[in-house]
């Protein structure tokens, strides 16, 4: 399996946001599209960073209110992990996993495609063991 088999499902719409933009006009996005995570560009296609729900919460702890005024750039990862369609679905899993991240951006040729969550992963296996089991049900009842 590949990260194409998920963003096959899933689609390819990705959430962004401007560096410029303050972070509670994240918060907004994060609320209105039910995510977790927004990719950070300026353009919409190169990505310059991502920021979580866990970047927000974090900054509000130690700076409180005033976080909210911040800009994006002040609170965004700009070392962002990465991976591309072709990618090994089992892999990617793993490197999350080591990471200790949640949201990949999908990029063909450096410009922004997808994104992939660990959610959409798990989902994409459950799916596939159902299917298996559904087959191997079918072939023993015939």
């Amino acid at each position: 399996m590949k990260i194409s088999d998920v963003m096959r499902t899933k689609g390819s719409a990705v959430v962004t946001v401007s560096p410029r933009e303050t972070v509670e006009t994240l918060l907004n996005l994060l609320a209105q599209h039910n995510i977790g995570a927004v990719v950070v560009s300026a353009d919409g296609r190169e990505v310059s960073g991502i920021v979580s729900e866990r970047d927000v919460v974090r900054r509000l702890q130690s700076a409180g209110a005033d976080a909210l005024g911040l800009p994006v750039s002040d609170l965004m990862t700009t070392q962002v992990v990465t991976c591309q369609p072709d990618d090994d679905l089992a892999e990617t899993a793993g490197s999350m996993t080591e990471h200790r991240i949640r949201h990949l951006p999908v990029l063909v040729d450096g410009q922004l495609v997808g994104i992939v969550s660990i959610g959409d992963i798990v989902k994409n296996r459950i799916d596939q063991l159902q299917s298996e089991r559904d087959h191997l049900e079918g072939y023993i009842n015939q």
